[in-house]
């Protein structure tokens, strides 16, 4: 996981040596990297606007982060379905070639990929003016966000519930064809050469014997005088697994339920086949693998592109925050520096102790002796947020890696 600290302060004398105190310290001390962060200039608006804004823009934070992680759960999810050259081959930007001896699995190296190009957008993020356009009001911003991360998370639902009733069929498909000889379909099995067909007077029986030398040779002594108009030595074993054989006999139809009943007491069970059935099954599983092979790349371009789409969408989210809550805090005319920290991990607590020294002239309760911590206070549904003298925004960026 990669975690930023979007920050802002005012632009006054005290927290403009703050900043330059910052910057100092944190090269030296490796306490975290820091670098200018743009905001553009929005429409302030009424602050009755602005506090309503404010409120909107932190559910909608949790929101979009939310459906975020969803979408890369659900990547993570299918992709995981596939693998080796076929995962490889949908890698975006491709993988580079190298040895296979000490190589990653293409999943992780994957959402490592990924990783690495969101940071890369945070750090040097600019503004979709296209998307976005600074001369709507603040709510308008708001508002085509929303909708924009609406949208995206009713079609994933949608998307992802027909995956899954696919994925569903085939296994329904697939769970026929596994377990006991006595009861598996035997679409996968039986071949039109192991059969009589087209024949007026006679047709061909499957039975199954149980799996043992006394079974088969009591079959194979049987099987002929079980009725009359049985074909001599037609029986062959198609099949075995550790508990049955399944053999052919071939027969005048006429005497089929003699036969069953004669088998039936031979404890040799007679399985119910229809070679039209089973060549019916055969070509929809045929279908379903081709619409499944299909859907998944669909779905799987899908997926990447909103992932992004949406991950774009959150850290405007971040930046409409910052300006809003900057000028609630700062007042007018508006005048803040944002700035991208990207603390060490292990340096965390050293970096929030820090800055809440530097920036403690910004909360006049900090004068009265009260300790620089974050405190917590009610944000709306987002549930506890942390609250500090400067404004600070997480941005964690944390892939759900099925693997």
């Amino acid at each position: 996981m990669m975690e930023f600290w979007l920050i802002s302060v005012p632009l006054d004398k005290i927290s403009c040596q703050s900043l330059e105190k910052l910057k100092r310290v944190t090269a030296k001390s490796g306490l975290a990297t820091s670098s200018r962060f743009p905001v553009p200039e929005l429409k302030v608006g009424t602050l009755d606007v602005l506090l309503g804004v404010s409120d909107d823009l932190s559910r909608l934070d949790s929101y979009t982060e939310g459906v975020m992680r969803q979408t890369s759960q659900c990547l993570g999810e299918v992709m995981e379905e596939f693998s080796g050259k076929l995962l490889e081959s949908m890698l975006t930007n491709g993988e580079h070639k190298t040895n296979q001896k000490g190589r990653q699995p293409p999943l992780k190296s994957y959402f490592q990929t990924v990783q690495v190009d969101l940071a890369t957008y945070v750090t040097r993020f600019q503004w979709d003016r296209a998307k976005y356009s600074t001369a709507q009001p603040l709510k308008t911003l708001t508002e085509i966000i929303s909708k924009q991360v609406s949208q995206v998370d009713t079609e994933l639902k949608s998307r992802r519930a027909a995956y899954s009733h696919l994925k569903a069929s085939i296994q329904s498909f697939e769970r026929k064809t596994e377990g006991s000889l006595q009861t598996r379909a035997l679409i996968n099995i039986v071949k039109k050469e192991d059969l009589v067909l087209n024949s007026e007077y006679l047709t061909t029986l499957l039975v199954v014997v149980p799996r043992s030398v006394m079974a088969y040779a009591l079959w194979e002594k049987t099987y002929e005088s079980m009725s009359k108009f049985v074909v001599p030595r037609s029986s062959r074993k198609l099949v075995e697994d550790a508990d049955a054989g399944i053999f052919t006999v071939t027969l005048f139809k006429c005497v089929i339920s003699e036969f069953k009943a004669n088998a039936k007491n031979h404890k040799f069970t007679v399985r119910e086949y229809n070679p039209d059935e089973a060549e019916k099954q055969k070509l929809e599983m045929g279908r379903l693998a081709v619409d499944k092979k299909e859907l998944y790349r669909t779905f799987l371009c899908w997926l990447k592109v909103n992932f992004s789409e949406i991950f774009v969408a959150w850290i405007h989210v971040k930046v409409l925050r910052t300006f809003v809550e900057s000028v609630l805090r700062y007042g007018l005319p508006v005048s803040f520096q944002a700035v991208l920290l990207q603390p060490s991990k292990k340096s965390m607590k050293q970096l929030r102790q820090q800055l809440n020294s530097l920036f403690k002239h910004l909360d006049p309760a900090a004068l009265t002796g009260k300790p620089d911590v974050g405190l917590e206070i009610p944000d709306g549904s987002a549930g506890q947020q942390e609250y500090y003298t400067y404004i600070c925004y997480p941005i964690k960026i944390h892939l759900v890696d099925p693997s």
